[in-house]
């Protein structure tokens, strides 16, 4: 009964194993590279997952590769720019294995494990990477630095880097090898000391050069404006004037007629200035205490109001009836003093 039980246990041991030395898995995030002595051709690419059988090592083993996007980043690399300025850039890539078997025919080679194809890839991108950002020399460090309305051409940089990489003028093409470019970025830029000085003046100078181009045009919008207000305001002030010329004869036309009625009759140029004076001492809140007989207040008398219903000019002398005038003494041809007694 022992026996057949370790029979049974070791029997289950050793499909164990040859399971595992005939059976590989694929994920469906991988692809896998069936080599046959270490040698690999089409056939040898497995792309969809699940399980499968192969021959036992050492005739046959199975490489796997993530095909998910992967992260490289470079060291910092001191560069030159168009205008002789030197710039140290710290940049990442963005790429993922697009062909598995031509992956494995270009980092296969020295290790049987993926990690060490991948390190090799790394290495081999970061050097191709390194020699296409030989393209920041076609730009100026204001270019790259530029917070104007032009915007800053880093971007174009990183799209002309990506181009290198993918055309091959870093040394051989990445779809070559199995590998795409995603995308790269700039991690960071930054500027050696004596640089950085030179670019704050520089900077200071352009700025000062704006601000005074800026005042200029200021200085001659302002100038402009003062003139044009000036004319303004000369046009509005003879315009003015005109109109209260022509309101001042038309009033001096209206008012010729009362002030020859007041030449005929000087009482009704009293009578309106006694009315004006009570219209300007009444238009504010004020109490005044006078008498009757005072200037300007002869219309107030009780007398007085009883005389203006008949549309008659009152009397201004304290409100006592005037007294007509008398005629003046009549003498005559003989000289004798005129007769006023009756005759008997």
């Amino acid at each position: 009964m022992q026996r057949g039980f370790r029979i049974v246990i070791a029997a289950i041991v050793v499909l164990a194993i040859l399971a595992f030395m005939t059976t590989y898995t694929v994920r469906f995030t991988e692809t896998a590279v069936v080599t046959t002595f270490g040698r690999a051709n089409k056939a040898s690419v497995v792309t969809e997952p699940g399980l499968g059988i192969k021959w036992p090592y050492p005739i046959q083993s199975v490489i796997t590769y993530d095909t998910r996007a992967r992260f490289t980043e470079t060291k910092s690399e001191t560069l030159a720019t168009a205008d002789n300025r030197q710039v140290i850039l710290q940049t990442y890539l963005v790429w993922k294995v697009t062909d598995p078997l031509e992956f494995f025919r270009s980092y296969g080679i020295g290790g049987a494990r993926e990690i060490d194809h991948v390190r090799q890839a790394e290495d081999t991108l970061r050097a191709k990477l390194r020699s296409a950002l030989a393209e920041t020399s076609r730009y100026k460090l204001t270019d790259l630095l530029n917070a104007g309305p032009s915007g800053s051409k880093l971007g174009e940089l990183e799209d002309r880097i990506l181009a290198t990489l993918k055309s091959g003028g870093a040394g051989s093409a990445l779809e070559a090898s199995g590998v795409t470019a995603v995308s790269i970025g700039i991690e960071s830029m930054e500027l050696p000391q004596a640089v950085t000085e030179a670019v704050f003046k520089s900077m200071q100078a352009t700025q000062e050069k704006l601000a005074g181009v800026e005042g200029k045009r200021g200085e001659t919008e302002a100038a402009t404006i003062r003139n044009k207000a000036s004319g303004d305001a000369q046009r509005i002030l003879a315009f003015a004037d005109k109109e209260a010329q022509v309101i001042n004869g038309q009033g001096q036309k209206e008012s010729a007629v009362y002030l020859e009625m007041q030449k005929e009759d000087p009482r009704l140029a009293v009578f309106l200035q006694q009315l004006r004076f009570l219209r300007e001492a009444t238009s504010v809140r004020t109490t005044l205490v006078l008498p009757l007989s005072m200037a300007g207040f002869q219309l107030l008398n009780p007398q007085v109001q009883a005389q203006l219903s008949s549309g008659t000019i009152p009397p201004l002398n304290n409100g006592a009836p005037q007294t007509p005038a008398q005629p003046a003494p009549h003498n005559d041809s003989t000289g004798d003093k005129p007769n006023t007694g009756a005759k008997r």
